[in-house]
């Protein structure tokens, strides 16, 4: 069995179903993206990228551990410099998160 290098703009996670549910546009890192209304934060930027951050100890990625808000993986921060709980937080029209990804 091989391993595969994933990088940082692979998604994590792909849609199999539920593509029905209405658009919600954000900025991911200064790039638009979309999610769909009911997405978490954590599903939303998965979608789109292979880790939500890297570990500011070891920067080893994480793409959060318990899902249920009670770890500290999957604390990702807003443009304005709020820190957010994404499995716990709903995305929102508008958002706009940074994971710290190289440019």
């Amino acid at each position: 069995m091989g391993t595969t290098s994933m990088t940082v703009n692979t998604a994590l996670l792909h849609r199999v179903a539920e593509k029905d549910r209405a658009p919600v546009p954000f900025m991911l890192d200064g790039e638009p993206a979309t999610a769909l209304e009911g997405d978490t934060v954590l599903t939303a930027i998965l979608t789109h990228r292979a880790q939500l951050r890297r570990n500011e100890f070891s920067h080893e990625p994480r793409a959060g551990f318990c899902l249920m808000g009670a770890c500290q993986d999957c604390w990702v921060m807003t443009a304005s410099g709020e820190r957010l709980r994404s499995c716990a937080t709903f995305i929102q029209a508008g958002m706009q998160l940074t994971t710290g990804a190289p440019a």
